[in-house]
């Protein structure tokens, strides 16, 4: 589905990959995974981030409540908006998701509940999705419509494609939109473990192979972050062009399946690049989450929309691990740094024939539980 006029005017992140651009930028440019194996194999937040965390909590002390999920996300909103050069006063909407939401807190409420049988009374408000997008609101003192939602692991892209449908109604005329997601703790590792998707620890370089085809393991791991973007309809010089979004639903044969040639995918694809010359795709983020069938059936989708030749292919999952809710968005923010500097990054385990030497076109794909798959290619 061709675009006009839809714009990425900034963004701003906190992961695994730092908190500043030229920090993620100068960490995608090295060659080791952020994944670390203790005291959980997961991709953490750095020491510097939790700093600028625990700082948020003094500023104001109706945040010392709030989840991580949504502290990242005010914190990622705030770069953001700095950087779009708006101000609190426009006609704003807001819509940041997130899979799972305030897990550290709901855990801590609920093994809380279990012990003593009581309960604070910001137990409710505090782990309800809404609060994301609406402490988001509070913060940068907008007043635009806010909503948050929960559509597993595509839930950022949602959150663009809600953005773009408000946008061309002209019922705001800006909109602040993201993922993030706080869920490293024991109880969601054990959660993808009891689906035999996870990684084992060992002494891998890389502990989530994405992109290895050929791996006989699956080998998906856990991230946390944030990525927030700014959208309007105005274009300015350092801006990025949303050029064109597919979705679809496949009808699945189990909770956490997916067809073994991805038929959402295919439809998603062929939807975003209806009217759209493929020859001019450049490279494909892919979802790739490092599991055997999650990878392989993306690259038989693939294979099958383009004809056997491919664009070059990468994912940044191998680095960061799997975000749920947010990878969409940092998948996102990986195009757009690529787009900025002309420079492909190549994933450990796929070699692509041809790298891009000029790149202007970027497909990104996010799918989650449900069969949910969404589409989007970016360029200037």
């Amino acid at each position: 589905m061709l675009l006009t006029s839809i714009y990425i005017k900034s963004y701003g992140s906190i992961s695994p990959l730092g908190a500043t651009e030229k920090e993620v930028w100068n960490n995608y440019l090295e060659k080791r995974s952020l994944i670390t194996p203790t005291p959980l194999l997961t991709a953490d937040l750095s020491q510097k981030s939790i700093g600028l965390i625990e700082t948020l909590r003094e500023e104001n002390n109706r945040y010392k409540n709030l989840d991580k999920s949504v502290l990242i996300a005010i914190l990622a909103s705030r770069i953001a908006f700095k950087n779009s050069k708006w101000k609190s006063t426009d006609k704003i909407g807001i819509n940041i998701g997130s899979s799972r939401g305030a897990t550290s807190l709901f855990e801590k409420y609920f093994s809380d509940f279990i012990e003593h049988k009581k309960l604070s009374a910001l137990s409710s408000p505090t782990t309800t999705l809404g609060n994301i997008s609406t402490w988001v609101a509070q913060d940068l003192q907008v007043q635009g419509p806010v909503i948050s939602h929960s559509i597993t692991c595509s839930t950022a892209f949602s959150a663009v494609l809600n953005a773009i449908a408000w946008l061309n109604a002209d019922m705001v005329n800006k909109f602040i939109v993201g993922g993030t997601e706080a869920a490293n703790t024991p109880f969601t590792v054990a959660q993808m473990q009891a689906l035999k998707i996870y990684a084992k620890k060992s002494e891998n370089t890389y502990p989530c192979e994405s992109l290895n085809f050929k791996k006989s393991d699956n080998t998906m791991v856990l991230g946390e972050g944030a990525a927030i973007f700014t959208l309007d309809r105005t274009y300015s010089l350092n801006s990025f062009r949303i050029k064109a979004i597919g979705y679809a639903t496949e009808q699945i044969s189990h909770n956490a399946s997916i067809s073994d040639d991805a038929y959402c995918f295919q439809q998603s694809m062929k939807q975003a690049l209806k009217g759209f010359n493929k020859s001019l795709i450049d490279i494909v983020v892919m979802h790739a989450p490092g599991t055997i069938k999650g990878d392989n059936s993306e690259l038989t989708a693939l294979k099958l929309i383009f004809n056997q030749k491919l664009p070059a292919l990468t994912s940044n999952k191998w680095k960061i691990g799997h975000t749920l809710g947010a990878s969409g968005a940092l998948s996102l923010e990986f195009a757009l740094l690529m787009l900025k500097h002309q420079t492909f990054i190549e994933t450990p385990f796929y070699k692509n024939s041809q790298p891009p030497k000029d790149i202007n076109n970027i497909l990104i794909n996010a799918v989650g539980f449900g069969g949910n798959a969404v589409s989007i290619i970016v360029g200037r």
